[in-house]
């Protein structure tokens, strides 16, 4: 196990190397909810050009640009390795979409990424594939892979109540882009984009004690993550309110939206508002009142982890 000094000295390099913005609370974190209506119905398929839309729309507007690939520019710079980290738990019903995927695998190559530099990863082959994806190993490609197939440090990384192994995707990787789905959790509440850091762990049924607090929070402050995670990107084209975070069709809806941000707190904070109004839409309890309210989305704004923003009033929410 690595020391404690040695932790401390990979945490302060982790924080000196946090986006401005996402250390306190001196200017508002921008979470961006892009809505293209007609990109799936119940009965289609999703269009993968809407999904554009929308993707391009969004990033502009994250990054205050008139270009998406002036802002995938901002996010990775060519010659970097670009880890986009997707969530297939729950197949095809509730998974990161590939039409996404393959989306921004197009705009980062236009914004001068090479292919061979994409690597689109999991916890699992059988994940990946259970959502649509073909795992692809050879390095001349977009790779695809899971963490079984490409294995794990040999060292733990520590942070407060977290000791883990972390995915070699996390080593293999400059720069991080989170891509969970608008969901719920039977047991930490909500799943988005601090709980899908989880799958860079080897040991992430170990941390869902307590609805996962402190231990979502302790896991995006490992050094490697916090360092690299650059953007989040959460599929809510098909959400769901109730009985995550395997797929149940009763409880899922047509959002038919993307949120972006770079402040993973901030996302999770404006998601959890959208399922809260959906299952009061529907006649369900909140999470408070059903005792699963996400409270390691507050811990990871607290003093001790900075991870980003929780107070709406601090968080700039711009529909596109």
């Amino acid at each position: 196990m690595r020391s404690l000094a040695t932790s401390r000295r990979d945490l302060l390099k982790a924080c000196l190397a946090a986006p401005l913005g996402l250390g306190g609370a001196t200017q508002p974190s921008r979470v961006v909810v892009a809505h293209e209506p007609m990109v799936r119905t119940p009965t289609s398929a999703p269009d993968s050009a809407r999904i554009l839309k929308a993707l391009d729309r969004a990033m502009e507007s994250c990054f205050q640009t008139d270009s998406a690939a002036a802002a995938w520019r901002r996010v990775a710079r060519p010659g970097e390795t670009v880890g986009l980290k997707v969530n297939c738990l729950a197949g095809h019903g509730a998974s990161t979409r590939v039409a996404l995927v393959e989306a921004i695998c197009e705009r980062l190559q236009q914004a001068g990424m090479a292919r061979r530099n994409i690597i689109i990863w999991d916890r699992l082959n059988a994940d990946l594939e259970s959502a649509g994806f073909h795992i692809e190993p050879r390095a001349d490609r977009i790779r695809c892979l899971g963490n079984d197939e490409l294995g794990y440090a040999d060292e733990l990384s520590v942070y407060g109540s977290v000791g883990s192994l972390l995915a070699n995707a996390v080593t293999l990787c400059d720069v991080i882009v989170n891509l969970p789905v608008l969901k719920d959790h039977g047991i930490v509440g909500v799943t988005m984009a601090l709980k899908n850091l989880f799958g860079a762990i080897h040991n992430p049924n170990k941390y869902h004690i307590h609805g996962g607090n402190p231990y979502v929070a302790d896991v995006n402050m490992l050094p490697p993550i916090r360092r690299k995670v650059r953007l989040h990107i959460c599929d809510a084209l098909v959400a769901q309110y109730e009985g995550g975070p395997s797929y149940m069709p009763q409880w899922a809806w047509t959002e038919n939206a993307l949120l972006v941000s770079q402040d993973a707190v901030a996302l999770d904070t404006v998601g959890w508002r959208i399922i809260e109004r959906k299952r009061a839409e529907k006649g369900v309890p909140s999470l408070k009142d059903a005792h699963r309210e996400p409270a390691y989305i507050a811990t990871a704004a607290d003093a001790a982890h900075r991870l980003g923003i929780n107070d709406p009033q601090l968080i700039e929410q711009v529909e596109v």
